[in-house]
């Protein structure tokens, strides 16, 4: 019912705002790939514009030329379609878009029942495996011998459940996947049993978590899914872990690229409010205990994203577990940016972003352009409009467009290096060494930060009944 209120609030808002917002919407539209006319880089790009089509398409991919940039664009049919939004439509706001997209309700036919996997430091993080049906009546427990493939969804830093995450597992369960959401310690229900949260960029907890489910599904690809400032922690687990991640391919839906400078500046003033308001009414919850560690007054009377991350993260006089890694706002950062081992990255990563994004900001100064221009394992899936995870058409039909896209891709990735493999094994059969150039898709190294498993497996995930419901 508070969601409903919530969504129709903000849908009047908005309407009595339409003007200003259709007029923005229109100057944002005239600007698509036009910085990348103004300037001749040496890197090439593949537009998803082909032949036949007008100069309406309102989706471009932008990446650096390979093997499967071109496969991508043969078989991706999402990649090449634009999105069909008429100009009197409400989805032409991309604020209409964002609140879509997060908060309108939906009668989900997909339920979860949740895991809560005990980490190495006796802290809980939850796994909510998504079910239809009246199979959410039964335990279950993950079959080791399923070859199904296992969608790891890791959904904002708040913790927030949106309506965004909710269709997206009701379309992996219709394409065969085994969706799974990442829950971080004291987020969506989960109990807080250490004085410890997660850093923004810190993937400690998603590192055992990952190992955890490659451990009771090692039959199963596992793909990664992250929503808006979730990809942060994707992002700094696939460079911190290298070739050693365990995930096949991943997506990011409206990533947050340039964090720190995100938490500094913010998003636009109704948004940053209602973030800032969810994040204290969540952490509401455990005033008491967190009054031991950092300093609550300046938490909760805080008026900015970034004044409240520091409350949490940054405050000299923190103690005890808050206070690892404990510092100044630079140093923090230092530790927790998404790209600081963007480098390091040796998976495809497919990022969905819209230009008129209003919580990124400006897609000139917030999208890394030239990440995906000289990285070959980086794809940007950029449109006109859609908001901020929204992607909403009017010719929508039960699957949102971003995720047919995603879906799309890891499907087309895998196809890809199935078939290279089969190459290499029928070249090894002709007595060819296979010099041709190919996607470098490193497979087997170690985990960079990491480079053996430290802990006894058995020992960590010991599935007790006392921490599982």
């Amino acid at each position: 019912m508070l969601e409903w209120i919530g969504a129709a609030c903000f849908m009047i808002l908005m309407a009595i705002l339409w003007p200003v917002v259709k007029c923005f919407g229109a100057e944002s539209h005239s600007t698509l790939l036009l910085p990348r006319r103004e300037s001749k880089r040496s890197a090439e790009r593949c537009d998803s514009k082909l032949e036949g089509q007008g100069e309406s398409a309102t989706v471009a991919l932008i990446c650096k030329p390979s093997a499967l940039a071109n496969y991508l664009l043969k078989h991706c049919m999402t990649f090449c379609k634009s999105l069909s939004i008429p100009k009197w439509n409400w989805r032409m706001s991309s604020s209409l878009q964002t609140v879509y997209g997060a908060l309108w309700p939906f009668d989900c036919p997909v339920h979860f029942i949740r895991d809560h996997l005990q980490l190495s430091d006796d802290g809980l993080v939850a796994l909510d495996w998504a079910v239809v049906g009246a199979a959410h009546h039964k335990r279950r427990r993950t079959s080791s011998n399923s070859t199904s493939p296992v969608l790891l969804i890791i959904p904002n830093s708040y913790g927030k459940i949106t309506r965004n995450v909710l269709k997206l597992c009701e379309a992996a369960l219709s394409h065969g996947y085994l969706p799974v959401i990442f829950n971080r310690r004291s987020q969506n229900g989960t109990p807080l049993c250490t004085i410890k949260l997660q850093q923004f960029g810190d993937p400690t907890d998603l590192r055992e978590a990952v190992r955890y489910i490659r451990y009771r599904q090692p039959a199963g690809q596992i793909y990664a899914v992250s929503e808006s400032t979730g990809s942060g922690l994707l992002l700094s687990y696939l460079g911190e872990c290298g070739s050693s991640s365990y995930v096949t391919a991943a997506a990011c839906l409206s990533p947050v690229f340039r964090c720190q400078s995100w938490f500094e500046s913010g998003p636009t003033r109704p948004f940053n409010w209602a973030l800032l308001l969810y994040q204290k009414i969540c952490l509401s919850r455990y005033k008491t205990v967190l009054g031991e560690l950092v300093h609550t007054d300046n938490l909760f009377s805080s008026c900015s994203l970034k004044a409240m991350e520091e409350a949490l993260f940054c405050h000299s006089g923190s103690k005890g577990p808050m206070a690892e890694g404990a510092g100044n706002w630079e140093a923090y950062w230092e530790r927790n940016d998404p790209l600081r081992d963007i480098d390091e990255v040796a998976i495809p990563v497919l990022c969905v972003c819209s230009q008129d994004d209003p919580i990124r900001g400006d897609d000139q100064a917030t999208l890394p352009l030239e990440l995906f221009e000289s990285n070959p394992h980086f794809f940007l899936l950029l449109t006109a409009h859609g908001g901020h995870c929204g992607f909403s058409t009017s010719d929508e039909g039960p699957i949102v467009w971003s995720h047919q896209a995603l879906l799309e891709f890891f499907r087309a990735t895998t196809d890809f290096f199935a078939a290279e493999e089969r190459a290499k094994l029928a070249a090894r059969r002709r007595g060819v060494s296979g010099a041709g150039k190919t996607f470098r898709h490193r497979s087997v190294s170690t985990c960079k930060r990491l480079p053996v498993c430290s802990h006894n497996i058995h020992a960590i995930y010991n599935w007790q009944r006392s921490y599982t419901r």
